[in-house]
């Protein structure tokens, strides 16, 4: 139950969310096996507001919480791609270089399209 005068709207991108989260195939509904310790997850809430400090948009996002689980037992390794500071840079200065047209994107959820190799038990 959410008591926000905002409610109608944290309901609504709260559904976005897990509609986003479906199309993905971000998870599958199943009963854990014996002895797996799933990961508790929690929903975060964040509000954008514009320069008249009205709300312009509303962000829900379910997290899994990563930090209950231990190296070792729940993971081995981790690992992020995320492209080295030096080589944007580098990037950057090639194309001011030869006078190339730079272009930038925000792909939505595109954290969802990311593969794990290990079954994660979520509850």
């Amino acid at each position: 139950m959410i008591s926000d005068i905002y409610s109608d709207k944290w309901l609504e991108t709260m559904k976005s969310e897990m509609y986003s989260m479906g199309s993905n195939q971000v998870w599958t509904l199943v009963d854990p096996p014996k002895g797996a310790r799933p990961v508790g997850c929690k929903w975060v809430y964040k509000r954008k507001l514009g320069a008249d400090g009205e709300v312009t948009a509303f962000k829900a996002r379910l997290l899994a919480k990563g930090y209950t689980q231990q190296p070792g037992v729940d993971f081995e390794e981790t690992y992020s791609p995320v492209a080295m500071a030096k080589s944007i840079r580098i990037l950057l200065a090639i194309a001011a270089w030869y006078d190339y047209e730079i272009w930038q994107m925000d792909v939505k959820t595109a954290f969802l399209n990311g593969f794990v190799e290990e079954e994660i038990f979520m509850d």
